[in-house]
C-alpha cells in the first residue's frame, strides 16, 4: 500500500492534468497503524521502511494536498497531516501518535513539525503520553481545518480540491512552495534523524516487549527498559 502510495503521487506530479491530490480512507478509518508482522520483518531485514519511502514522497509533491480524515488516524494517519496542506475531518475522527507506548520514537519528522504547530508542551503530551484525541482538540491544535459531520466530510473536501483546481496552478503552487521554503532543510534533517532512530528502537527489546504484548493481549511491562 505504501508502495503503491508513493507511485501514484510521484505519477500525480508529473501529469499536468492533476492539478490537487486528494487523500482519504475507508469509511470509519483514515488509518489503522502499522501491521506488526509488518514492523518485524522490516526490524528483522533492516530494509529501508515503505512508510519513510511515502513520506518522502509526499513531501515531493508541490501540488496542493487535501485530506479528508474520518474515522480513526493511527500514527503515520495522523502524522502525514502535517504533510498535507489542507486537513478536514469527520466528527467520529479519532487521532493517536503511539509511537512511545510501542518502545518507538516519533516519525515523518513529526518531532519537530508538531511542537512548531502547537507548542513544546502540547506536542510532548501527544507523542510522550500517546493518548487518543478527537477532531476538535486536533482543530484547536490547528492542523485540522475544519470538522464536518461524517457524510459531509467527503463532499466538502472535494469541493476545496475542486475549488483549488479551478485556480491557476502555477501561482496555487508557488504559494505552497513559499509556505514550506523556510522549514524545508530542517523537516528533512529531522525526518532522516528520526527514521535512522526508528530503525534502531524498532529492532530494540522495549519494541519487542510491546509487540509481543499486543499478541498476548496483555499490558506491556516496560519496568526493564
Amino acid at each position: 500500500m505504501y508502495g503503491s502510495l508513493a507511485r501514484t503521487l510521484a505519477a500525480c506530479e508529473t501529469d499536468p492534468n492533476v492539478r490537487v491530490v486528494l487523500l482519504c480512507g475507508q469509511t470509519g478509518t483514515f488509518t489503522a497503524g502499522n501491521d506488526l508482522d509488518d514492523f518485524n520483518a522490516e526490524a528483522a531485514g533492516g530494509t529501508e521502511s515503505p512508510a519513510l519511502q511515502f513520506i518522502r514522497q509526499l513531501r515531493k509533491v508541490t501540488k496542493p494536498v487535501v485530506a479528508a480524515v474520518g474515522g480513526i488516524a493511527v500514527g503515520i494517519g495522523t502524522t502525514m497531516l502535517f504533510h498535507c496542506d489542507l486537513v478536514y475531518a469527520s466528527e467520529s475522527a479519532r487521532f493517536s501518535l503511539p509511537f512511545a507506548r510501542l518502545g518507538l520514537c516519533p516519525e515523518a519528522a513529526s518531532s519537530y513539525l508538531i511542537p512548531a504547530a502547537v507548542g513544546h508542551q502540547r506536542a510532548a503530551e501527544k507523542l510522550l503520553l500517546g493518548a487518543t484525541f478527537d477532531a476538535v482538540e486536533a482543530t484547536e491544535m490547528g492542523f485540522v481545518n475544519k470538522v464536518l459531520a461524517d457524510d459531509a466530510l467527503l463532499d466538502h473536501a472535494i469541493a476545496q480540491a475542486k475549488t483549488l483546481a479551478s485556480l491557476p496552478s502555477v501561482a496555487v503552487c508557488a504559494t505552497k512552495a513559499l509556505l514550506r521554503n523556510g522549514s524545508q532543510a530542517v523537516v528533512d534533517a529531522q525526518l532522516e534523524r528520526e527514521s535512522e532512530l526508528f530503525r534502531q528502537l524498532l529492532a530494540g527489546p522495549a519494541a519487542h516487549e510491546a509487540m509481543t504484548a499486543f499478541r498476548e493481549k496483555r499490558k506491556s511491562d516496560f519496568r526493564k527498559f
